[in-house]
Parts: C-alpha cells; structure tokens; sequence
C-alpha cells in the first residue's frame, strides 16, 4: 500500500510521524493499543510522544481510516482494516484476531424499527496457539 497517498487522499497531511503510525497499524493486524504503538515505535522516531500517537489516531478516526476495537472496557484497541469484520480475543494470551465474518448472513428479528449503522462483533475463548499448548 502506498501510505503517502493514502493518507493525502483521505485528507491527512503526510508527516513522517502520521506514515509510520498508519503503516505500522497497517502491517500489525494485532490490533495495538496506543502503549504499544508507542513502545515499538519510539525507537525509530525518537520525537514521538503518547501525544502524538493518540492525536494521529484520532485523526486516523476522524478521516474514517482506522476505527476502535474495544473488547474489554479497560482497552481500546486500534484497527486500520475498515472493511466489516469481527474480532476474536483469546483469552490465554490476550490476542485479538480478525474473522472473516459475511454480514449478510446475519439475521436479526425484530429490527424494522432501527437502521443499523455498524455492527460490532466480539468473540472471546482460546485461540488455537494456547489451545494446541494447553493439551
């Protein structure tokens, strides 16, 4: 992916900082949180604050190229996958996961009266690393 681009097509000015965030959100689909953003950045961008990494995803929301994954309500979590998927944690090793989910086999009773705008699925147990070491 070209970040540069992606981000100057979605009304973001592309500073050296806002790149190395979306492109590190981008190629770790583990689902960050901003502590770990930072810790594994700050190395490489030795100016870089638990500031800025919250400011750059705020923006990164508000330009609608990242969204929140909050499963536990003590951890928000950051995901640059837009596309309508579900999130699984395990609960051994703490991992949170994407699952290829098709929406349109959901099927919900009693709705005509809402329009849903964004569904969230959450699953928790044991992922197959911690299931296959536990035995």
């Amino acid at each position: 992916m070209d970040f540069v681009n992606h981000l100057s097509t979605n009304n973001i000015k592309p500073s050296l900082q806002r790149i190395k965030i979306f492109e590190y959100l981008y190629d770790n689909r583990e689902h960050p949180t901003v502590d770990t953003i930072y810790s594994d950045l700050v190395s490489d961008i030795p100016t870089l604050s638990k500031t800025t990494v919250y400011n750059t995803l705020k923006l990164f929301i508000d330009n609608g190229i990242t969204s929140t994954v909050t499963i536990e309500d003590n951890e928000v979590r950051y995901d640059a996958i837009m596309e309508e998927h579900a999130h699984f944690k395990c609960d051994a090793c703490g991992n949170v996961y994407d699952i290829e989910i098709d929406m349109s086999d959901l099927k919900f009773k009693k709705m005509n009266a809402f329009k849903v705008e964004k569904t969230n699925i959450y699953l928790k147990g044991k992922c197959n690393k911690c299931l296959i070491t536990k035995n």
